[in-house]
């Protein structure tokens, strides 16, 4: 079947989330054709590149959210690549779709302003609300469908009066009642960009109407063409969250450049966008029941929800993972990016306490710095913390001074490669504050490391019984867990041993690939067929196509009529002389009778 795949600011560019498990997903099934409709975020991302594409990838269309609205394709953009942003400026609006535009974008920001403060519940709120979104959304898509785009209309003076009327509306909440012209103007923009999906040249027959199926690889913003293809032609959705946009708008907040109003505007914009998206999908599958209980929080319903962990490479640690080398017996070890969300300094002081009761410990912290100022800072701060922590010992006068703290990067002659940086300690340790899906935490588990950490994100569910489990931003109980591990080395190992065996149940690339296989071909199996409607006849010719003709219909008996797209017939032409017959075989009969 043909796979209509949606990312945004991932695959297929070099960079970004989700771009593993994208093309894993492409190369592991290669019955399925894929087209890949990708949304990229920065002028960096598109400057790397995109990864080498399997040659089962149909087509790669791509359009741009970081740029102006009026932005279209630029020079040096790779070969191959379409994805014309319609902005509006083709024609002039007339008076019937300049006021059609006013309730559409009033009626959409109305429902937006409208129990704001309420938080992510606000994606499922009342039904009247929910109305009403819908319809200035799903307007807003026809308008730009048959008017060439809406960029420069949604950036327009209208549009910023329509906000500024929305937010002081009565009934709205006292933070948005409080916002300013820099407020209504910054919103305008986000909601642009928000809504530049509405504007792309993707929504036709050759594109994602010719798909069988729209799989988003993530909700928001992403899934808006997946909701128009299903709109135009009933194409069904599939919404794969391995992280949920709406918390991540919640955890940016506080650092995002923009006040309070406009943070508490964008809050409800992705809140009912997500709750439209989880209402329109036909199957949503999360990543982990962390992720899940938020996705049922913003208004998913429970028999949507499949959870589908993302398949990791095994292969890769196996040789660490079934050796008897289980590592320095003192040693604990710390990978992952250098960051705030990863409170290095709680295990820093952790480490401290775990000296005064073991004096012979070590810990080795793999990672690199996250990207920006902010992350070189937050380096240096540790690196001077542990150096105020643990100065440099010596044996003896002579000797050397050492310190049991030691940060490195992977990839130098002592550790070559990820494996061998979990080779190098006996517990793996992680100490995040704000986790989502913790990749390091499996990856250690397929190592058959014994682990340490904190309870954050989807840690207990991936862990289970096999690892420690204390709370974040509790150095002292850190502390005590590692001891306890780093003192009993039978324990450690049969911890390790199990954490292996559930990592290769749980969590591989081939258990991933055979969920989506069968999610793939179940939704098609259930959706009605579609016939694109060609050169005004009502059945295509050719041979009839896979799923075309629901099986009931060869029960010798007349079945229900199936529904039909609109413009399409109800079956495939050779089925409709056959079915002439059979009429008029039975007049007949009645008429002899």
């Amino acid at each position: 079947m043909r796979i209509g795949l949606l990312t945004d600011g991932g695959y297929p560019y070099a960079t970004g989330e989700s771009r593993l498990w994208c093309d894993r997903l492409v190369r592991g099934l290669p019955q399925h054709e894929f087209d890949l409709y990708a949304l990229s975020r920065s002028a960096h991302q598109e400057r790397q590149g995109l990864v080498r594409l399997p040659d089962r990838i149909g087509r790669v269309r791509t359009a741009p959210l970081w740029t102006d609205g009026g932005a279209t394709r630029r020079p040096g953009r790779p070969r191959g690549l379409t994805g014309r942003l319609a902005t509006g400026l083709g024609r002039s609006y007339g008076r019937r779709d300049r006021r059609r535009f006013t309730a559409h974008v009033s009626a959409l920001v109305g429902a937006v302003c409208a129990g704001v403060e309420a938080g992510p519940e606000s994606g499922c709120g009342d039904a009247a609300t929910d109305a009403a979104f819908t319809e200035g959304l799903y307007g807003l898509a026809d308008l730009a469908r048959e008017g060439g785009g809406l960029a420069c209309a949604l950036r327009s003076e209208e549009a910023v009066r329509i906000v500024e009327s929305a937010c002081r509306a009565p009934g709205t909440g006292r933070t948005v009642h409080g916002a300013t012209v820099p407020d209504y103007l910054a919103f305008a923009t986000e909601l642009e960009r928000a809504m530049r999906p509405l504007s792309l040249d993707w929504y036709d027959g050759d594109g994602l109407g010719a798909a069988d199926l729209c799989h988003a690889a993530t909700g928001g913003t992403a899934a808006l063409p997946g909701l128009l293809a299903k709109r135009f032609f009933q194409v069904p959705l599939l919404v794969t969250e391995h992280s949920v946009p709406l918390r991540t708008h919640y955890l940016a907040a506080p650092e995002a450049p923009y006040s309070p109003p406009v943070r508490a505007l964008l809050a409800g914009l992705h809140g009912r966008l997500a709750g439209e998206v989880y209402r329109q999908a036909a199957v949503i599958t999360p990543g982990n029941t962390h992720v899940r209980r938020w996705q049922e929080r913003c208004g998913a319903e429970r028999g949507k929800l499949r959870t589908v962990y993302p398949g990791m490479a095994a292969e890769r640690f196996r040789a660490v993972g079934e050796g008897d080398d289980r590592g320095g017996p003192d040693t604990l070890v710390w990978i992952g990016r250098v960051e705030p969300a990863k409170d290095l300094i709680a295990l820093l002081h952790a480490f401290s306490a775990v000296r005064r009761a073991l004096p012979g410990a070590r810990l080795r912290i793999f990672g690199v710095p996250a990207p920006g100022e902010e992350g070189d800072a937050y380096l240096a701060r540790c690196t001077a913390l542990a150096a105020q922590l643990f100065p440099d010992e010596a044996t003896d006068a002579h000797a050397v001074g050492d310190n049991p703290v030691t940060f490195e990067e992977i990839g130098g002659p002592e550790v070559p490669d990820l494996a061998e940086a979990y080779a190098a300690g006996g517990v793996v340790v992680l100490s995040s504050v704000v986790e989502g899906f913790p990749i390091s935490l499996i990856e250690a588990m397929f190592c058959g490391r014994a682990t340490v950490s904190t309870d954050v994100g989807a840690v207990v569910e991936v862990v289970g019984g096999t690892g420690l489990v204390v709370p974040p931003r509790n150095p002292r109980a850190l502390a005590d867990a590692c001891v306890t591990l780093l003192r009993d080395p039978v324990r450690r190992a049969r911890l390790g041993a199990a954490a292996r065996a559930r990592a290769l149940e749980l969590f591989t690339v081939e258990q991933n690939l055979a969920a989506y296989r069968g999610i793939y071909l179940d939704l098609v199996a259930h959706t009605p067929v579609r016939w694109p409607a060609e050169s005004g006849r009502k059945a295509p010719g050719g041979p009839p196509r896979p799923f075309a003709t629901p099986p009931e219909a060869h029960v010798p008996h007349h079945p229900p009529a199936v529904p039909a797209v609109s413009g399409a017939s109800r079956g495939p032409s050779w089925a409709a002389g056959a079915e002439g017959a059979r009429s008029a075989a039975g007049r007949t009969e009645d008429g002899d009778a």
